[in-house]
């Protein structure tokens, strides 16, 4: 068997949304786990919305992902260019081609005469596929329309009453009548090739042995296979992937939540942790473990265990797995990860006290989030003005012994120069020696003096963060009742 060769080929309209890296990424898993070849080429054929912004931002999102290509555009190759509109005369020579065999033919039919046949077999109950009045038309015919100045398009001949069937990888046998495809547009009036044409052209002379793409192009499929026939080229395989869904069970949108990859890198994910939720999204491994590698899901993707059904995209879901992605990270990536969540809390501090004070905050913090842009929400649980003190923490109040430890402890802060976790610990040390106080009745209530709760990220860390001078206060405010 020939080398395996996958693509991913965008059309740069717009950021990468996440059904498109799904797809990126399942080709890349093929690829990478059969020694195999993947491309990636940009579809801009869309003239009107196409541009260059957000051609960067999908190769931006892929990178960030660690979906690393092998050849195509940026990268190069020996089939190139990898981008359409680069290749616009090879489109055009080919539907010439089909026009000199009689399998394609210019048409001259304005839109308001398509949409006028359309209505007309739609309110018929015929199939509202193009009438093919042009298939036939003379030379003189089409000297009249042209004098006229109309422009051409020009349509594929779809063979009639033929069935059209692929195994696809996912779905297995797929069959589609040929009388409900009608002859469609493979050249526009400007000259620009289509999707349908220009993709089936792409594939075959860039070689892409598995066409692995989303479920919405399925109704592609018929006009793709026409043209690999009229040229009489070998198919690639084809698996059409589920539909990502909201949990409404509805296709995802805005309404749901982010629906761009740069949206969820800007809101603190981790890519490693993306990746292993959208690899899970349809495909199912053969083991119960939920947390994989990108190395891992090379070894263990396969098609055949890509499901039918939709998937549904669970928000809890992705949280829950990219909190367990930043719990395993060096406490040094913490910190670097949180810094663009807290500038209000940088502001006023040079650049080796931001750095020092990062850290504690990720020692203190890190196993309460599970994105980073959650820091701010928890820093300010503690770094707030005002104070609500918990019933449980009351009843620690309520008791004498407790209000003495935390006064003992309030004194020896003040006279203490430098405040850090070490000195912290020597404190609430030395208290306890002082007030014969140990385990809950020393840690207790000098948390509940500075925070009003009974529970809480580590002392040494939660004072350091907070600094002296508002640990005094809040100390004095909760001690005045």
């Amino acid at each position: 068997m020939s080398q395996i060769r996958v693509r991913f080929a965008p059309s740069p309209t717009g950021p990468l949304h996440i059904g498109g890296a799904r797809s990126a990424l399942f080709n890349y898993l093929y690829a990478k786990g059969r020694d195999g070849k993947f491309i990636v080429r940009i579809e801009d054929t869309d003239l009107e919305r196409s541009n260059r912004e957000s051609e960067k931002n999908i190769l931006d999102s892929l990178r960030w992902l660690g979906i690393n290509w092998d050849e195509g555009i940026e990268a190069g190759g020996d089939h190139g260019p990898y981008r359409q509109t680069e290749r616009l005369d090879m489109y055009r020579s080919h539907a010439q081609e089909l026009i000199d065999k009689g399998m394609a033919y210019q048409c001259f039919c304005s839109q308001e005469e398509i949409e006028a046949d359309r209505e007309a077999a739609m309110a018929e109950g015929r199939m509202p596929v193009y009438s093919g009045k042009c298939r036939n038309l003379t030379q003189e015919q089409k000297d009249v329309y042209i004098a006229e100045g109309r422009k051409p398009v020009v349509r594929f001949k779809v063979p009639a009453d033929k069935v059209l069937t692929i195994e696809d990888q996912v779905r297995g046998t797929v069959s589609f009548e040929s009388n409900g495809v009608g002859d469609y547009v493979i050249i526009k009036s400007d000259g620009i090739a289509t999707y349908n044409f220009a993709a089936v052209i792409d594939d075959h002379y860039m070689d892409i042995t598995h066409v692995i793409r989303g479920e919405e192009h399925l109704s592609n499929t018929p006009r793709q296979i026409v043209v690999y026939d009229a040229f009489g080229w070998n198919k690639p395989e084809f698996a059409h992937i589920s539909l990502i869904l909201g949990k409404d069970k509805k296709k995802m949108s805005k309404r749901d939540g982010a629906t761009s990859v740069v949206q969820y890198q800007d809101a603190g994910y981790l890519p490693e942790a993306l990746v292993n939720f959208l690899a899970l999204l349809g495909w199912s491994p053969s083991t119960e473990e939920e947390i994989f590698s990108m190395d891992e899901l090379i070894q263990q993707f396969s098609l055949d265990r890509v499901a039918k059904n939709p998937a549904v995209f669970d928000f809890e879901k992705l949280k829950w797995v990219n909190g367990i992605y930043i719990r395993n990270l060096p406490k040094d990536k913490v910190a670097e990860g949180i810094r663009p969540f807290l500038g209000e809390y940088l502001a006023e501090k040079s650049a080796e006290e931001q750095e020092v004070w990062l850290n504690y905050v990720a020692e203190a913090l890190f196993d309460h989030i599970n994105t980073f842009a959650d820091i701010k929400t928890e820093l300010e649980k503690f770094m707030k003005e005002d104070i609500q003190i918990s019933e449980e923490a009351k009843e620690v109040l309520a008791l004498e012994e407790s209000i003495a430890v935390i006064r003992c402890f309030r004194d020896k802060l003040a006279a203490l120069e430098e405040v850090n976790p070490p000195a912290v610990k020597e404190l609430i040390k030395e208290t306890g020696k002082e007030m014969n106080a140990k385990g809950k009745g020393l840690f207790m209530p000098v948390r509940v003096g500075i925070s009003g709760e009974l529970h809480g990220p580590d002392l040494s860390n939660t004072v350091t963060i907070l600094g002296k001078e508002k640990t005094l206060v809040r100390i004095d405010k909760i001690l005045q009742g």
